[in-house]
Formats: C-alpha cells, structure tokens, sequence
C-alpha cells in the first residue's frame, strides 16, 4: 500500500517580506546598507577604539579601566597622574597635577621597568585632544598625515582621523533623530488633513503653507544669538522644518485611501477615527515614507554640515566635518589640504552610501516587474 503524504503548503509571504527579499537582491543597496549600519554600531565602541584614555593600567598589582569611563559615563574612570605615578617629564621628581596622560604613562612605566603597564587603545588619540604640548609634537599646526597622526592634525592640534570618526556618529545620529520627529510630525498632520478633509483641510493646509514660508536660515541665525546651539536645539529646529514635505504626501496618501471599500468597512462595523487612520489606513500609505527617508537622511547630514561650516552648528569642541572643512579652506595657502580631502570624502562616502540604499529601497518598492536601477 502507498505510503500516505501530506503536502505542506508554503506559507505565503508578506508583502513586506517580498518587499524586504527584492531589496537584498539590489546589491548595491544591500551591500551600502550593511556597511554603513555596520559602521555606525561600530561608532558606538569608538570610546574603546579612538580614545587617548587608556583601556587598562597595571600599577602596584591592581587594574584600573579609565576608558570604561567614556563608553559607561555613570561608571568612575578619571584617574590622577598622582594616582598612577605619573612623574613631571619636566621635573622628574615630582608627580603631576590632574588627570593621568596615559601614553606618557605607558613611557615612563616601559622605562621603570618595574611591572607595570598601560594597554592603549588601538588608535590612542581624543578628537577634543590637543597635542601642542606633546614633546614629539613637530611643526606648526595643522600638521599633514604621518605615522603617529594618519590623517594629519586641524589647526588647534587635534587628531582629524579621531575627529572624523566622532563627527561620523554625531551626523548619523543627527540625521536620524531629525527624520524620526518631524516624520512623525508631519505623519500625524498630514494624515489629519487628508482623512478629515473639508474645512480642516483647507484651513491647514493654509497653516502649512504659511509655516512653509518661514526662512529656516534666518531663524538658525536668530536662535544662535540667543542662546548656545547644541544637539538638542538643532535637532528641534530642523524636526521642525522638516516635517512640512512629508505632510504633503501623507495628506495625498490618506486622501486616496479613505475612499477604499476596506475603510468604509471599517466605518460600518464602529472603528474609531483614531483606529481606522493609524490601525488600517497608515500601514497601506507608508510607501512615501520609507521611501523618502533615505533622502532625508541625507538631507540632514547635509543641513548639520553647512551649519558647522557657517559657524551656526554644533557648539565648539564637539567633532564637526563642517568645521574640518572650514579650517581647510581657511588654511589652503598653507597646504593643509588634508583638511579638505578627507572630511569631505567621509561626506561624500556616506551620503553616496545613503543615497544607493535610498535608491534600493525605492526600487524594492515599485510595483513594476522590471527595474530601473541597474
């Protein structure tokens, strides 16, 4: 007798996970994508990566984790050279003031020979670290690349590789943070506008266009001189610009949507406003959205940029590609080309990066069967 068998049927996927499958298929998006996620959770360790902190000392037998300090700010790791028995190179008897400098650390203790040591981070240097008063500091800054600087020194003396490499967290962050706000801003007024129509509609698009006309120049530089921009204020700035764009393709979206046979079945069985904008009608306008966002990226990547190139931005030390770039083209006639090329390479790198996954998603999207990104 033939064996019985059960045919299991596949069970069908998403459209999302069809949507998700079409993207990893879109190499360059894809490889983009993973690169530059893997980087940015890679910038997340640069306190144990990047840092003039020491990620061990050995002294008298016990161990102490000064760079734990930066990647666990509520942990204690600022260590005195008095601490450490850190000497004066200047008055060798006599034990120095403040905070340990663990790579003079790691000399001395490599001199004594006594059985000490200092385990460095693999790139010793802080991007707010000026090494002016470093004795094996030569020249005037900025300095151009060389073995112990691998991408040169700014004009105050500073690390730019290590200075690139916060700069790179802090925009991603920003740009993020700037997405997600005034997306959901402009989300909930646009969907507002578009689901109740009639005189909330026309009165609010009315507000919009006004709050449009706004110049967002202009009310940077005013802020500015009031008070000190930091992360925080310039991301509720431009959240608060931002959101207008995506409120328009939002109103549209939810305008077509609300007149689908799936909402006026959700009317009739009782679903609240509320239920059926954000329960039935968004997951089905969210096209534009994810869509956009890549964009917007690196719109705010951008916007950060020239507000530190202007002096409007972050406020100083914090790592900055706009201000690289500024000292660079300040210091041209004295060949610090280096302060051009590679803040401005690390810019176009990851807005290229953004861009090709912006393209991907796009295309992941498009509910034509051929595509158009080859």
């Amino acid at each position: 007798m033939a064996n019985d068998t059960t045919q299991v049927e596949a069970k069908p996927l998403s459209i999302l996970q069809r949507r998700w499958r079409k993207f990893k298929t879109l190499k360059r998006g894809w490889y983009s994508f993973l690169a530059l996620v893997g980087l940015y959770l890679l910038s997340f360790l640069l306190p144990i990566l990047i840092n003039s902190k020491a990620l061990v000392v050995s002294y008298e037998g016990e161990l102490y984790f000064p760079a734990v300090a930066d990647l666990l700010p509520f942990t204690e790791g600022h260590y005195s050279a008095e601490e450490l028995g850190l000497y004066d190179p200047r008055r060798p008897d006599r034990l120095m003031r403040g905070e340990a400098r663990y790579r003079l650390l790691q000399e001395q203790y490599e001199a004594s020979d006594e059985g000490n040591w200092v385990l460095l981070a693999p790139y010793p240097y802080h991007p707010n670290e000026s090494l002016l008063k470093e004795a094996s500091f030569t020249g005037h800054p900025p300095t151009k690349p060389d073995a112990r600087n691998w991408l040169g020194t700014d004009d105050r003396g500073r690390d730019v590789l290590a200075r690139l490499a916060y700069g790179f967290r802090i925009s991603i962050t920003f740009a993020l943070l700037v997405v997600a706000i005034s997306y959901l801003i402009g989300m909930s007024i646009g969907a507002t506008l578009g689901f109740f129509g009639g005189r909330v509609d026309i009165f609010g698009q009315r507000l919009v266009e006004i709050w449009a006309a706004m110049p967002f120049l202009y009310t940077v530089i005013i802020i500015s001189s009031i008070v000190q921009p930091n992360l925080k204020i310039l991301v509720a700035i431009l959240a608060i610009f931002y959101w207008i764009g995506i409120s328009f393709y939002m109103r549209g979206e939810f305008l077509r949507e609300k007149s689908k046979d799936y909402v006026a079945g959700a009317i009739s069985i009782g679903e609240s406003n509320a239920a059926i904008m954000f329960k039935h009608i968004l997951p089905n306008a969210l096209t534009p959205v994810i869509s956009f966002a890549p964009f917007a990226i690196v719109g705010g990547i951008s916007s950060l940029v020239s507000l530190d190139y202007l002096g409007f931005g972050l406020p100083h030390p914090t790592p900055s590609w706009g201000e690289l770039v500024g000292q660079g083209l300040a210091n041209i006639p004295a060949g610090a080309w280096h302060l051009v090329v590679f803040p401005l390479g690390a810019l176009f790198g990851t807005l290229l990066m953004v861009v090709f996954i912006g393209e991907a998603i796009r295309e992941a999207f498009d509910p034509k069967v051929f595509s158009r990104l080859r």
